[in-house]
């Protein structure tokens, strides 16, 4: 019988990529989820996706509203696990050209965002539950020119669950760091070319192909069921940091 089975789990950005990934899995482990995300329409999708039923559960809420995100977890009430996928196309312009409103307003989104679910997932999640947030490859290998905004921000995210596995002790707090995968964020950068990008991306890749969401989901899935890992990051890139 499967750890996560009858738990709760909290997707935050859910309704897509690697989030909708984790949220298949949970349910598959026979856990129940709630998918949040900012889109009623792209919850709505999910929900399909999902296969609906008494086990799903979507929300909508923006995590730059703290009020919000206050009121998401009373709403939940008691649960077991918190996964953040959330995120959005960071800024990519040379340091000489950035624009720093588009990096305040990402640093907001994915550094702040995380502390604001931390400051408030703590009052209902269940003793011996996890935190799990999401970086990213960007860490250590950045892209030149234009990596060092995102580089830096990926990066913090494993001193800050060092911290918080310390701080909220037993409550666990890990981090999942992806390299290249298929999801809905590249149509947004790269468009139409996506499909050549993506073959020269595999071709380079030790593993020989990019990952999909449910690959990804196997890592979140290990953080969540192996309740003696905590403070730690796990690297599920195909062998992307050795090229």
């Amino acid at each position: 019988m499967s750890a996560l089975k009858g738990q709760t789990v909290v997707v935050v950005g859910g309704s897509s990529g690697i989030g909708l990934g984790v949220a298949a899995a949970v349910l598959d482990k026979g856990a129940h989820a709630v998918v949040v995300g900012r889109s009623i329409d792209k919850l709505r999708a999910a929900g399909q996706r999902l296969g609906g039923g008494p086990c799903v559960r979507s929300l909508a809420v923006d995590m730059a509203d703290e009020a919000g995100v206050a009121r998401m977890f009373d709403e939940i009430g008691p649960f077991d696990h918190l996964v953040s996928t959330a995120g959005t196309p960071p800024p990519a312009d040379p340091i000489g050209r950035i624009d720093i409103e588009a990096v305040h307003g990402f640093l907001a989104s994915k550094l702040g965002g995380a502390v604001v679910l931390a400051k408030h997932a703590g009052r209902t999640l269940r003793p011996g539950g996890s935190m799990i947030f999401t970086s990213g490859i960007n860490k250590d290998r950045p892209p030149v020119p234009g990596g060092a905004v995102v580089s830096a921000i990926a990066g913090s995210f494993s001193y800050f669950a060092r911290a918080l596995a310390l701080e909220l002790a037993p409550t666990r707090v890990n981090i999942v760091s992806p390299g290249w995968i298929d999801t809905p964020m590249w149509d947004e950068m790269v468009g139409a070319a996506k499909t050549g990008f993506h073959a020269e991306m595999a071709a380079r890749l030790p593993a020989g192909r990019l990952a999909t969401p449910a690959d990804l989901a196997r890592a979140y899935l290990y953080l969540m069921e192996n309740d003696f890992a905590t403070g730690e990051t796990i690297h599920s890139d195909g062998g992307q940091r050795l090229i």
